[in-house]
């Protein structure tokens, strides 16, 4: 009998086989005929070859959307459709995929969640149903907005179940008045800028970051958000603005009438950092009014809590009180805004109704934002975010590292506890192995015995099967899933692991010391590390950075898009997963900038801040630079799993529920990120080790040590 190689034209490839792994639905949809292979020949092959691709493509997205969603699909046919690569995270607008769909038959509902690559389609029928993932498999469509192709896969799910979703209240203190101008005296204020005059005071018209800026009264600096109380610009505010704030102080909007005026043109993909106006800079009210175009201002408390609120064009803002004081605003720098698609709300917050979002394409927006200049300090009951009061607020601040005990019930409360919690969620998000530390493991000897020191979910202790290595963690719940993934790892404090002294060839700590507190804990972890190695036995230890950007190079950490051009056609990975596992894990925003910012313990009134009760280390914005070495950094529990690994799916809890208050939680964890050369100073002083190498890698200080 001959033998038939794997890819000569002779070859059938194992049909039975393939379908063991395949749901009964897919494997009737895409099986492949042997007897038809055999009498159509290479054409058939090469149609077969076709299906074969479409079919990955689409276990593919059945299984990244049971990895980062819970969405599990099924083999037989429903009423439901899960259409991947066709959801407003991929630039897909409501009208567009309505269309689409509609084509296939009467749907009942099409379900759009915010910045996910995917939608929900619901059929009247099985049939229609059945139809519709006949049709739109693998249907590549151009989308409106962009021109870019993408390729729809499409999966049944089973009944999907929603809420009626309450609208999202605004900010306290923030009011949203529509039409405050009519369009003639928006053109009028529109063409009375002269964006080409040579102004005689410098800096009095310059471009921020490739955006036009004008400033009337006083020069706005975007470096403090102040301005500079003695410098006055002449001219005062042009007259054209009279009538306006004449309205404005008629109608109660502002107490004050305004003396400095700034004039912002953004243009689609153009924003603003997000920030608070400096309290000893101006009074309370701020107001500003949108021309041209409306747009999504994003509001943020010191919480976690966020609220997108939609200008509509020829409206005014107006901030005082607590969303003036207390909430960062800023404008999200992209070229699409997720609004309502009905025209039932055109103004105000923006609610995560998914049966009722869209797409819509950003216009030139001029901004008239107008301000009183404070000639007193500032004396809101806001002092944790104050400068007029900050002083004050410092003295009175407990500190954490007074004492062994306080810094162990830190790292219980933020460090520990946390990773508990969000273990199953933590784990989702840390499959991809650090290229420089897969070089460290693979170029150990073979059989070396390796300590992965605050293992978590063990995404190094496979790395290099010609090693023996363990894992350790002091979460217990991430020591469970390396057990599930048959790695061997046991619970412990980094600061005492129960392992023999001089018992190991080699150690690792990725990112572990910097969650501890205290200066000398952190070189207690390095010194357990230094006992566990034999002589000549070699340590590789990774921290968080201070400098995020370093040789003028942004750190991962702070580059907002991480996928390359090209990939359209397939689930992308990189841009709306990766947009969506950030919101998760790293924050949930998408601010270039801000400020850290200190957490009121008086303030904590929503179920979702209580983790930061007591705490006066300021909250980092993630995305951003770091502006303090020790702070809070937070974790959003959303659209994931619990700790027990039980998948939650957003879409059928109610708004407003306790139970969309557990599912959105934000947990904070303590991290104090390293400046440069501080691991290395750390390591001199024991006289036991010496630094073989250390180098920067993505946004971490990394040393490796040799025990002497």
């Amino acid at each position: 009998m001959g033998v038939v190689v794997k890819g000569s034209p002779e070859w059938r490839p194992p049909a039975r086989n393939l379908e063991r792994f395949l749901p009964s639905a897919v494997a009737l949809s895409f099986r492949i005929s042997s007897a038809e292979m055999d009498s159509t020949g290479q054409n058939n092959l090469k149609r077969n070859k076709s299906e074969k691709k479409l079919l990955r493509k689409q276990i593919k997205a059945r299984n990244t959307l049971m990895r980062h969603e819970g969405i599990e699909c099924v083999s037989h046919t429903t009423q439901n459709l899960v259409v991947a690569n066709g959801g407003l995270g991929n630039g897909v607008n409501r009208h567009q995929l309505l269309r689409l769909v509609e084509e296939c038959g009467l749907v009942e509902a099409l379900l759009m969640p915010p910045n996910k690559p995917y939608s929900i389609v619901k059929y009247g029928s099985t049939e229609e149903a059945k139809k519709a993932y006949d049709t739109l498999n693998g249907k590549e469509i151009t989308l409106e907005d962009s021109n870019q192709n993408v390729t729809l896969y499409v999966n049944f799910v089973e009944k999907v179940h929603w809420e009626d979703i309450i609208p999202i209240s605004l900010p306290p203190g923030l009011m949203m008045i529509e039409e405050l101008v009519s369009p003639e005296e928006e053109q009028k204020m529109l063409e009375s800028i002269d964006w080409t005059e040579n102004e005689v005071i410098q800096n009095a018209q310059k471009s921020l970051k490739h955006r036009r800026v004008k400033h009337f009264g006083y020069e706005f600096r975007y470096d403090n958000n102040n301005v500079d109380k003695d410098k006055p610009l002449p001219g005062g505010l042009p007259e054209i603005c009279s009538t306006l704030l004449e309205k404005c102080l008629k109608q109660g909007y502002i107490k004050h009438k305004p003396d400095q005026l700034t004039i912002n043109q953004y243009e689609p993909g153009q924003g603003i950092p997000p920030h608070i106006d400096t309290h000893s800079a101006f009074e309370d009210e701020i107001i500003s009014l949108s021309l041209g175009a409306g747009i999504v201002m994003d509001f943020k408390h010191p919480d976690g809590r966020t609220v997108a609120v939609m200008l509509p064009e020829r409206s005014l803002l107006v901030m005082t009180g607590e969303s003036r004081y207390l909430w960062t605003h800023g404008i999200t720098p992209r070229k699409f805004d997720i609004v309502h698609a009905s025209e039932r709300q055109k103004v105000g917050s923006v609610t995560p109704d998914v049966g009722d979002l869209t797409l819509n394409r950003r216009g030139t927006r001029t901004s008239f934002t107008f301000r009183k200049v404070r000639r007193s300090p500032c004396n809101c009951t806001y002092p944790s975010v104050c400068d007029s009061q900050q002083g004050c607020q410092r003295e009175e601040a407990p500190s954490f590292h007074d004492s062994e005990t306080e810094a162990s019930k830190l790292e219980e409360e933020y460090v520990h506890k946390v990773y508990e919690e969000i273990a199953t969620h933590f784990s989702s998000t840390r499959h991809s192995p650090w290229p420089k530390i897969v070089e460290f493991l693979r170029t150990l000897p073979k059989g070396s015995i390796v300590a992965d020191v605050g293992c978590g979910n063990g995404k190094y202790l496979g790395i290099n099967k010609d090693l023996y290595m363990i894992g350790c963690d002091r979460s217990q719940n991430l020591v469970d899933i390396c057990g599930e993934k048959k790695f061997q790892a046991f619970v412990c404090d980094a600061l005492s692991v129960p392992v023999r002294n001089s018992s190991c060839d080699a150690c690792i700590s990725i990112a572990v010391i910097h969650h501890f507190s205290t200066a000398e804990r952190r070189l207690a972890a390095v010194r357990e590390l230094a006992r566990l190695l034999r002589p000549g036995g070699k340590a590789l230890i990774y921290i968080w950075a201070m400098e995020q950007e370093y040789n003028k190079q942004k750190s991962k950490y702070l580059k907002e898009k991480r996928a390359s051009k090209g990939k359209e056609e397939e689930i992308n990975t990189d841009v709306a997963w990766g947009l969506f596992c950030d919101q998760m894990h790293d924050n949930g925003s998408q601010d270039s900038a801000c400020s850290d910012r200190v957490l009121n313990d008086s303030k904590d009134k929503g179920g979702n801040a209580k983790e930061v009760i007591h705490s006066k280390l300021p909250v980092h914005t993630n995305r951003t630079s770091f502006h303090s070495q020790d702070v809070l950094v937070p974790w959003h529990l959303k659209g994931g799993t619990n700790k027990k690994g039980e998948c939650v799916k957003a879409l059928q809890l109610p708004a407003g529920s306790k139970e969309l208050q557990e599912f959105s939680r934000v947990f904070h964890r303590y991290y104090h990120v390293f400046c440069e050369g501080e691991l290395e100073a750390a390591c001199k002083t024991l006289d036991c080790i010496r630094i073989q190498k250390s180098y920067y890698d993505q946004g971490n200080w990394c040393v490796v040590l040799e025990k002497q």
